[in-house]
């Protein structure tokens, strides 16, 4: 028996229950939140991945502020005075609400579009989100108060209760909320129970302060020499810190990664974040559901198929998401597991939230701010990846020459691949043969960590070897993404062609050969659907005042004649930089015979700003994967695109797109908005050279049926059918339905 034993316990006033309910409150309030603000802020800042990036960062760091805020709390002394202070705390942050985007700042800046952002969240959110963020931590605080450690579950249980609630929230937005509320009433909604649970927390408060307090017993010996020996206290925080910011980063990294090429939208942001938070439910709860020793030998074979496929941007969109996915996931467990094993008694309980939470902004900063001014590429996921494995337990086996022996067939795989690759045209099988190598090896030196790491970080680049590869001249990092300029000879096309890609979609192409340099290439030829109307319209009219949101290489420029006029809008000032340097395209500089104009901005505001009734032709062409933009796409906006059309004018919507289905709402929405509109699937012929021309979806719209007179006898277009889907609103998107209906068209079994 101990001393602890021996002491008459306390008789709480206050039920275990209520301290639960009141963390699992304010958890749904937080992170029901997020996914609200970012779709309040997405119609302004074009749907880049980096809005929902720069956005976890800010929460992040509100989250540090609140968690800051709870553990300098503590020495206001008696639970009466906490709870009053945080009370009026809780009142004056819901000055603030209802939740809107303030006009405060102005309209958003494409020259510091983070900081704005920032600005706007604060704003919008700061002070209510911080607030909040603090009952967990706090509620703890005053469990240890009233409840000696050791009885009933303990104050860190309720950490997995304030995640099960965060967790929940976020799975309802996209199923219940986003479809059933438009925003407007969310934000109602959400203002209503934040005043619901102030009363809440003033409920639990007035009872604690109420209950009897537990005598604060010192440590036995045995546990006092234990805290000695575990070591001085602050590189014990900073392994703490470590722990929570490598899932932090890895969180944020992931998600860039799969939004990237689907699109920029909640429902897709919170499965990562769902992810992350239910780790922290595992980890915390009495008995794990996974145990440390499987979740480490499953998070060895999730991050070796990680590091394989990650180069390979062409495999499989299901096979991408799961490997991809499940490598965070278990990561993620894995460190917080490890900071489980590391947390301290109760009486430290604040600080070691407070050393999470730093962990959480230090990983989402670097993500957010740090990495996009130091690499030219999404290097930070693979480089926090491979930091990940320093998380597992550090085994030194010294007596296993074998894994010695397996960690050099790695690095000789390693040198072998390049000089392979670079020596012998057909190398490509014997490259991925030494990538198996290095794949089978690393799992096998899973349970020795600084080899295991070692032997990820070269697979990694040995599967950048292996990868999809083509030759890449230039690459450039913007907030809105990455852009990549890079090379393929073309014997038809004369020679040497120049592509650009932005994230993982070819975006223009043009040759540089005299002959065939003012020709527009894929998406643009003269084949195309989109080359098509511009040929059209050309013969109808002498002069042509043409509109192109989404600027690419700038082919379209390719068609205006001296008469005609082209003003681009565009969202990205890179991506102006890199259509007008002759050294990688000239369709704008050398091609286009008329004046060009560029508009700086996302196109739902800027083209707001223009005048009605002005333009022949305006292209939409922003749908092409990378982060579809759905706010461009809806009944309001097109109703807006529609208005600044001649009466004669005709919009052009190019809706390719490789993981989503936008025509069928395309059509829903052209309806919806009053026009009237034909499709056409077109398909590249099939003795055409690479990049001559390319297959695309378009639908044109016109705002009279009279408008498409001369596409209506042309047996390329066909009607639409604008009753498949509901029509995408700015309340209301379906990109989930819409990812479905993709995969129902490669996948026939699908229902």
């Amino acid at each position: 028996m101990t001393l602890q034993d021996t002491l008459p316990k306390a008789q709480p006033a206050v039920a275990p229950a209520l301290f639960g309910l009141t963390v699992f409150a304010s958890a749904t309030l937080v992170f029901m939140v997020q996914p609200m603000a970012a779709k309040l802020l997405l119609p302004l800042m074009g749907g880049a991945p980096a809005v929902w990036n720069t956005s976890m960062a800010f929460f992040q760091g509100a989250l540090l502020v609140g968690y800051a805020y709870a553990h300098l709390l503590q020495r206001a002394g008696s639970v009466r005075r906490q709870a009053m202070i945080h009370g009026g705390a809780l009142l004056l942050a819901a000055l603030v609400l209802p939740l809107r985007v303030h006009e405060l700042l102005g309209p958003p800046t494409s020259d510091h579009p983070a900081l704005w952002l920032l600005g706007a969240l604060a704003l919008m959110v700061g002070a209510p989100f911080a607030i909040l963020s603090a009952t967990a931590p706090l509620a703890q605080a005053w469990h240890a108060r009233i409840y000696r450690e050791g009885e009933g579950r303990g104050p860190y249980v309720l950490y997995a209760a304030s995640n099960l609630g965060s967790l929940i929230a976020l799975l309802a937005y996209p199923v219940v909320v986003e479809p059933t509320l438009a925003v407007q009433a969310q934000t109602f909604v959400w203002s209503l129970a934040y005043g619901g649970f102030v009363v809440l927390m003033a409920s639990l408060g007035l009872m604690v302060a109420r209950a009897p307090k537990i005598e604060i017993v010192p440590p036995p010996a045995q546990a006092l020499l234990d805290i000695a020996l575990s070591g001085r206290p602050w590189p014990r925080r900073l392994i703490w810190i470590g722990l929570a910011a490598i899932p932090s980063s890895l969180m944020l990294g992931v998600t860039t990664h799969i939004t990237t090429d689907v699109a920029s939208a909640p429902f897709i942001w919170v499965v990562p974040l769902a992810l992350y938070l239910l780790t922290f439910i595992i980890a915390f709860q009495d008995r794990p559901l996974i145990s440390s020793d499987t979740a480490l030998m499953f998070q060895a074979a999730a991050v070796v198929a990680c590091a394989v496929i990650m180069p390979f941007h062409t495999t499989n969109l299901v096979i991408q998401l799961a490997v991809h996915l499940a490598a965070f996931f278990l990561t993620a467990l894995v460190c917080h597991q490890a900071l489980v094993e590391r947390r301290p008694p109760a009486s430290q309980l604040t600080e070691f939230y407070l050393c999470l939470s730093i962990g959480g902004v230090v990983g989402g900063g670097f993500n957010a701010f740090v990495a996009p001014v130091i690499f030219t590429n999404v290097w930070e996921y693979p480089l926090v990846l491979a930091l990940s494995c320093l998380a597992r337990p550090w085994v030194w086996d010294r007596g296993s020459p074998w894994r010695w022996g397996l960690f050099a067939i790695c690095v000789i795989a390693v040198i072998a691949a390049p000089v392979i690759a670079e020596q012998y045209a057909q190398s490509d099988a014997t490259v991925r043969l030494l990538l198996g190598v290095v794949t089978v090896s690393a799992f096998l030196l899973r349970q020795s960590t600084l080899l295991f790491m070692a032997s990820i970080c070269m697979l990694l680049i040995s599967a950048q070897l292996a990868g999809d590869r083509v030759d890449v001249r230039e690459t450039w990092r913007s907030f809105f993404g990455v852009a990549r300029q890079s090379v393929m000879p073309v014997e038809a096309l004369g020679g040497t062609v120049h592509m650009l890609a932005h994230g993982t979609t070819l975006h223009g192409a043009q040759a540089r050969a005299p002959e065939h340099r003012c020709r527009p290439l894929v998406y643009y030829a003269p084949e195309t659907p989109i080359g098509q109307v511009f040929t059209a319209k050309r013969a109808e009219k002498a002069s042509l005042t043409i509109a192109a949101v989404g600027l690419g290489t700038g082919a379209v420029a390719a068609y205006v004649r001296a008469e005609d006029q082209l003003t681009f809008f565009e969202i990205d000032p890179l991506m102006v930089k890199i259509a007008n340097d002759p050294a990688y395209f000239t369709y704008t500089s050398e091609c286009a015979k008329g004046p060009i104009d560029y508009v700086i901005g996302d196109a739902r505001l800027t083209l707001k700003d223009e005048a009605e009734g002005q333009y022949d032709i305006l292209l939409l062409d922003a749908f092409s994967s990378d982060a579809v933009p759905a706010h461009l796409l809806t009944v309001e906006a097109v109703k807006m695109y529609l208005a600044r059309l001649k009466p004669d004018g005709i919009l052009v919507m190019h809706l390719s797109n490789r993981n989503l289905d936008l025509i069928s709402p395309a059509m829903a929405v052209a309806s919806a908005a009053g026009g009237s509109a034909l499709l056409q699937r077109h398909q590249a012929a099939y003795d055409s050279p690479v990049l001559w021309e390319s297959a695309e979806d378009v639908i044109v719209v016109t705002r009279t049926p009279e408008g498409l007179l001369p596409y209506e006898n042309d047996v390329r277009w066909s009607p639409t059918d604008p009753t498949l889907t509901a029509p995408w609103t700015d309340a209301y998107t379906n990109l989930p339905g819409a990812m479905y209906r993709r995969m129902k068209e490669v996948w026939t079994w699908l229902p």
